[in-house]
């Protein structure tokens, strides 16, 4: 084999490894990014798992790519490390897909019938096809249809450079006594291991098997153990993928290796100890393209079913081998945006949902927790009110950089809505919690300066910031859970709040009067108040945004215009309910 067959391989496997790239995105593409939100959401117990996880491998045709994705699924808190098992279980035999799309290299090798189904003219097909859908097609499906077919085109292409560049070697005795001595298994495992780790894909190092049989030469023997070690290989990429992850993360990036390793193991006990007893006659048997696709296939579903029973073992296995950090249980959400879900707006977008309701609850406690420091200040509470308020920037810094690289992706029109409101949300909930802090200090002067309201002025305070409390309440609410109809109560209880502002603008006034106040009472008085009248701005913005308006360009008075007779109605009788819940 001379240096010419050396770079045709290289070659063959580049242009193997370039086409099952671009069929895979071309597949990603036209499935409109729901294969990824859909292995997400319908992993609920094992056997969806596994079912996902063979089913949607099977089409991005790479059992780490889905396996990496599920790290991060489980370093983002929205996956249990028990379903990531399943899924990665499901991985392992979607992945042997490949090796049957591979196998179509030899259709029409074997009998004069096939001639014209051959792997040549159904490649050439394929490719004219492709070519025009990707260059004459206007439409962006239709472009990434023609992508997948060019990407089939290519991996056949280059699985055929694969077997063209080696079929000399069937007459080499240096590369036949090479390949009897893996006929010792651990060998043969060892080199499948190192190989794949290389390439860093199963797929490929399958199909150079694949393309290595061809020879004549690759005997049960020799294929079975390379294939275990195949197997192990592709760990490598899941693992290091999970290196800076967090701690569930990492178990469960080391599950898949534990999942190939235990395969390996239990498949070598019983098929060669099952030789030792009975002496199956295998020495001879030479694999072909589709016995290697269906031997593989064959190893791996039979020892993934045999392990299915143990999830919860191989879970505590990898929760007794990588330790719990102390800290891990500490980390906010914020700290979990996944980079690699960028690649994927669906999933990307459904992680800022979650995040960004994340976010809202710590604004909505911080403003709780500076109501409840007027007239009753303690540094305690005050010191909580400090670091709620530098988490909620960090979500504002983090989500804001997160979504802006979303939106240099592909998104359709519902994502394109979904990213603006999320972005202007993002913006009003740090400004609710640079409110309460605000709050926060301004009880914080009054409790050092001595300074206290009369007995009617601090009681309309609290009555204003209960009012307010209540109202952030309902609005973190109705955002979480997307709830237009409660978003509609929020802004009537924004117009009682005004009123509320109003009507203690006004008795302070009389209570400067009658000296029964001081200006210096005024001023931390009307700070207060304004801190509190733009809570109620703010939370009034949300409930436009969740009501499907643009908050930046609507008050009010616009909001009012754009209701129907029996919404005004609803609204006004809102209005008079809390008037009277309120006093007001």
């Amino acid at each position: 084999m001379g240096i010419s067959n050396v770079l045709a391989l290289l070659s063959g496997v580049a242009l193997f490894l370039f086409g099952m790239t671009l069929m895979s995105d071309g597949l990603k593409k036209v499935a409109g990014n729901k294969l990824e939100l859909v292995l997400y959401k319908l992993s609920s117990n094992p056997l969806k798992g596994l079912l996902l996880g063979t089913g949607i491998t099977a089409v991005i045709q790479s059992s780490s790519a889905t396996s990496v994705m599920v790290v991060g699924f489980v370093n983002s808190k929205m996956m249990k490390s028990k379903q990531a098992i399943a899924v990665i279980m499901g991985a392992v035999i979607g992945t042997s897909i490949t090796g049957w799309i591979i196998s179509l290299s030899s259709l029409g090798k074997t009998s004069n019938v096939l001639q014209l189904l051959s792997a040549d003219t159904l490649t050439a097909l394929i490719a004219i096809i492709g070519i025009y859908l990707r260059m004459f097609c206007k439409h962006t499906k239709q472009k990434n249809i023609g992508n997948i077919l060019m990407g089939f085109a290519i991996l056949m292409f280059g699985m055929q450079t694969m077997s063209d560049s080696v079929s000399s070697l069937r007459q080499s005795e240096v590369f036949i006594n090479l390949l009897t001595n893996f006929s010792n298994p651990i060998i043969g495992i060892l080199v499948g291991m190192i190989f794949t780790a290389i390439i860093q894909s199963a797929s490929a190092a399958v199909g150079i098997l694949q393309a290595l049989s061809s020879t004549g030469v690759i005997s049960l023997p020799i294929a079975l153990p390379i294939l275990m070690g195949i197997g192990i290989g592709a760990s490598l990429p899941v693992i290091l993928s999970a290196l800076s992850a967090s701690v569930e993360a990492k178990r469960s990036a080391f599950s898949y290796l534990l999942i190939n390793a235990f395969g390996a193991i239990i498949i070598s006990v019983l098929f060669y100890g099952l030789n030792y007893l009975i002496h199956f006659n295998i020495d001879n048997l030479v694999l072909n393209t589709f016995s290697i696709a269906l031997i593989n296939t064959l190893y791996r579903a039979v020892y993934i079913i045999l392990l299915i029973p143990f999830i919860n073992l191989i879970d505590l296995l990898t929760k007794k081998i990588i330790k719990d950090e102390v800290d891990d249980e500490d980390l906010y959400e914020e700290d979990l945006l996944e980079e690699r879900f960028i690649a994927h707006p669906a999933l990307a977008i459904e992680q800022c949902r979650l995040t960004i309701n994340s976010m809202a609850n710590f604004a909505r406690r911080n403003v709780q927790l500076a109501c409840e420091l007027i007239g009753n200040y303690n540094d305690k509470n005050f010191k909580k009110v400090e670091n709620k308020e530098e988490i909620i920037d960090r979500y504002a810094d983090k989500l804001g950089t997160y979504m802006i690289k979303i939106t240099r992706k592909e998104l359709n029109k519902t994502q394109n809505e979904e990213v603006s409101k999320y972005l202007h949300a993002i913006g009003d909930y740090e400004r609710l919690s640079d409110h309460a802090l605000n709050i926060a200090q301004s009880s914080k002067e009054l409790n050092e300066n001595g300074i206290s309201f009369s007995e009617d002025g601090l009681k309309e305070m609290r009555t204003l910031a209960l009012a307010i409390s209540d109202m952030i309440t309902i609005t973190v609410e109705a955002f979480v859970n997307n709830d237009i109809h409660l978003a509609y109560s929020i802004e009537p209880f924004e117009q009682l709040i005004d009123d509320i502002c109003e009507k203690m603008k006004s008795n302070h006034i009389e209570r400067l009067k009658k000296g029964e106040c001081t200006i210096e009472h005024g001023i931390a008085f009307n700070d207060l108040i304004t801190d509190l009248e733009r809570v109620g701005d703010h939370c009034s913005n949300i409930a436009l945004t969740i009501i499907g308006l643009e908050n930046d360009s609507l008050n009010m008075h616009n909001f009012l215009e754009t209701l129907n007779d029996a919404q005004k109605e609803e609204y006004d009788n809102l209005l008079n309910n809390y008037r009277s819940q309120y006093n007001i």
